[in-house]
Protein backbone atom coordinates (compact mmCIF):
# COMPACT_ATOMS: atom_id res chain seq x y z
CA UNK A 1 0.00 0.00 0.00
CA UNK A 2 1.28 3.34 -0.61
CA UNK A 3 2.68 5.47 2.60
CA UNK A 4 0.94 8.68 1.24
CA UNK A 5 -3.04 7.00 0.32
CA UNK A 6 -5.85 8.91 2.16
CA UNK A 7 -9.19 7.88 2.01
CA UNK A 8 -10.24 10.54 1.33
CA UNK A 9 -7.94 12.80 -1.80
CA UNK A 10 -9.51 16.51 -2.05
CA UNK A 11 -7.09 18.74 -4.15
CA UNK A 12 -8.36 22.40 -5.56
CA UNK A 13 -7.07 26.07 -6.61
CA UNK A 14 -8.73 28.54 -4.44
CA UNK A 15 -9.89 31.94 -5.77
CA UNK A 16 -10.32 33.99 -3.11
CA UNK A 17 -13.37 36.68 -4.29
CA UNK A 18 -12.06 39.95 -3.08
CA UNK A 19 -8.93 39.78 -5.52
CA UNK A 20 -10.69 39.73 -8.31
CA UNK A 21 -10.24 43.48 -9.98
CA UNK A 22 -11.96 43.13 -12.76
CA UNK A 23 -14.78 41.26 -14.33
CA UNK A 24 -13.69 41.39 -18.41
CA UNK A 25 -11.67 38.78 -19.35
CA UNK A 26 -8.80 39.15 -21.37
CA UNK A 27 -9.31 39.66 -25.33
CA UNK A 28 -7.18 37.06 -26.21
CA UNK A 29 -8.78 34.51 -23.75
CA UNK A 30 -9.59 30.94 -24.60
CA UNK A 31 -13.21 29.95 -24.91
CA UNK A 32 -12.72 28.17 -21.57
CA UNK A 33 -10.61 30.55 -20.05
CA UNK A 34 -13.90 32.99 -20.93
CA UNK A 35 -16.92 30.48 -19.87
CA UNK A 36 -15.20 29.66 -16.72
CA UNK A 37 -14.83 33.92 -16.08
CA UNK A 38 -18.38 34.12 -16.62
CA UNK A 39 -18.80 31.26 -13.64
CA UNK A 40 -16.27 33.49 -11.71
CA UNK A 41 -18.67 36.71 -12.34
CA UNK A 42 -21.61 34.96 -11.93
CA UNK A 43 -20.31 33.88 -8.50
CA UNK A 44 -19.58 37.60 -7.74
CA UNK A 45 -23.14 38.75 -8.57
CA UNK A 46 -24.82 36.07 -6.46
CA UNK A 47 -22.26 35.88 -3.56
CA UNK A 48 -19.96 39.12 -3.38
CA UNK A 49 -16.45 39.24 -2.28
CA UNK A 50 -16.72 38.73 1.18
CA UNK A 51 -15.62 35.91 2.98
CA UNK A 52 -16.36 34.10 -0.04
CA UNK A 53 -14.23 31.56 -2.41
CA UNK A 54 -14.32 30.34 -5.90
CA UNK A 55 -12.59 26.75 -6.14
CA UNK A 56 -11.82 25.54 -9.36
CA UNK A 57 -9.50 22.73 -11.23
CA UNK A 58 -10.86 20.74 -8.23
CA UNK A 59 -11.30 17.05 -7.26
CA UNK A 60 -12.21 14.89 -4.79
CA UNK A 61 -11.59 11.10 -4.63
CA UNK A 62 -12.53 8.68 -2.61
CA UNK A 63 -11.03 5.19 -1.57
CA UNK A 64 -13.30 2.35 -0.59
CA UNK A 65 -11.08 0.02 -0.17
CA UNK A 66 -7.34 -0.22 0.97
CA UNK A 67 -6.14 -0.62 -3.13
CA UNK A 68 -6.62 2.85 -4.97
CA UNK A 69 -6.80 0.56 -8.08
CA UNK A 70 -9.84 -0.79 -7.08
CA UNK A 71 -12.64 0.93 -5.21
CA UNK A 72 -11.99 4.66 -6.21
CA UNK A 73 -14.95 7.26 -6.61
CA UNK A 74 -13.70 10.84 -8.12
CA UNK A 75 -15.80 14.17 -8.33
CA UNK A 76 -14.72 16.82 -9.95
CA UNK A 77 -16.12 19.76 -8.68
CA UNK A 78 -16.65 24.24 -8.95
CA UNK A 79 -18.35 26.23 -7.07
CA UNK A 80 -18.29 29.10 -3.82
CA UNK A 81 -16.57 28.44 -0.45
CA UNK A 82 -18.42 30.36 2.23
CA UNK A 83 -16.54 31.06 5.72
CA UNK A 84 -17.11 32.13 9.18
CA UNK A 85 -17.33 36.06 9.62
CA UNK A 86 -13.50 36.16 11.01
CA UNK A 87 -12.52 34.13 7.94
CA UNK A 88 -11.41 31.59 9.78
CA UNK A 89 -13.55 28.54 9.16
CA UNK A 90 -15.20 27.16 6.21
CA UNK A 91 -18.83 27.28 6.88
CA UNK A 92 -20.56 26.12 3.56
CA UNK A 93 -19.91 25.47 0.09
CA UNK A 94 -22.36 25.74 -3.11
CA UNK A 95 -20.73 23.44 -5.51
CA UNK A 96 -21.55 21.55 -9.17
CA UNK A 97 -20.11 18.27 -8.58
CA UNK A 98 -19.81 15.47 -11.36
CA UNK A 99 -18.66 11.79 -10.93
CA UNK A 100 -15.45 11.80 -13.30
CA UNK A 101 -14.51 8.25 -13.11
CA UNK A 102 -14.58 4.92 -10.70
CA UNK A 103 -13.09 1.82 -10.62
CA UNK A 104 -15.70 0.00 -8.04
CA UNK A 105 -17.43 -2.56 -9.89
CA UNK A 106 -20.42 -3.27 -7.25
CA UNK A 107 -21.07 0.89 -7.25
CA UNK A 108 -24.70 1.88 -7.51
CA UNK A 109 -26.32 4.89 -8.39
CA UNK A 110 -27.52 6.00 -4.96
CA UNK A 111 -23.75 5.25 -3.88
CA UNK A 112 -22.68 7.62 -6.50
CA UNK A 113 -25.34 10.22 -4.94
CA UNK A 114 -24.70 9.77 -1.37
CA UNK A 115 -20.78 10.34 -2.21
CA UNK A 116 -21.71 13.63 -4.60
CA UNK A 117 -23.44 14.97 -1.45
CA UNK A 118 -20.71 13.78 0.67
CA UNK A 119 -17.87 15.99 -1.09
CA UNK A 120 -19.09 19.23 0.01
CA UNK A 121 -18.47 18.06 3.34
CA UNK A 122 -15.29 16.61 2.74
CA UNK A 123 -14.11 20.52 0.81
CA UNK A 124 -15.35 22.15 3.79
CA UNK A 125 -13.02 19.93 6.11
CA UNK A 126 -9.81 19.76 3.76
CA UNK A 127 -10.32 23.69 3.46
CA UNK A 128 -10.29 24.25 7.34
CA UNK A 129 -7.26 22.30 6.42
CA UNK A 130 -6.05 24.45 4.18
CA UNK A 131 -6.32 27.68 6.59
CA UNK A 132 -4.62 26.07 9.11
CA UNK A 133 -1.73 25.50 6.90
CA UNK A 134 -2.39 29.57 6.10
CA UNK A 135 -1.23 32.32 8.36
CA UNK A 136 -3.72 33.34 10.76
CA UNK A 137 -2.25 36.33 12.24
CA UNK A 138 -2.15 37.74 8.32
CA UNK A 139 -6.02 36.50 8.11
CA UNK A 140 -6.75 38.27 11.44
CA UNK A 141 -5.05 41.48 10.77
CA UNK A 142 -7.08 41.46 7.42
CA UNK A 143 -10.21 41.46 9.45
CA UNK A 144 -9.30 43.92 12.06
CA UNK A 145 -8.21 46.57 9.17
CA UNK A 146 -11.62 45.44 7.36
CA UNK A 147 -13.39 46.55 10.64
CA UNK A 148 -11.97 49.80 10.64
CA UNK A 149 -12.29 50.77 7.01
CA UNK A 150 -16.34 49.43 8.04
CA UNK A 151 -16.22 52.10 10.94
CA UNK A 152 -14.55 55.05 8.97
CA UNK A 153 -16.74 54.23 6.36
CA UNK A 154 -20.23 54.32 8.01
CA UNK A 155 -20.59 50.66 7.16
CA UNK A 156 -19.99 50.60 3.59
CA UNK A 157 -16.91 49.74 2.05
CA UNK A 158 -18.01 48.04 -1.28
CA UNK A 159 -17.70 45.44 -3.52
CA UNK A 160 -13.38 44.59 -4.20
CA UNK A 161 -12.34 44.83 -0.73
Amino acid sequence: MEQNHRPVDVAFDCLPLRSVTRLDPPLDASPGLVAKWERIKCAIAEHGTHNTYFLHNAHCRFFVTNDPKCGMISFKFEGVLFTDEFDASAKSATLLVTLDQENVPWLEQHVVRWFSETVTHAVCTEFNRYIGAGDPDRTRKRMEQLQQMIEQSGGFVGMHL
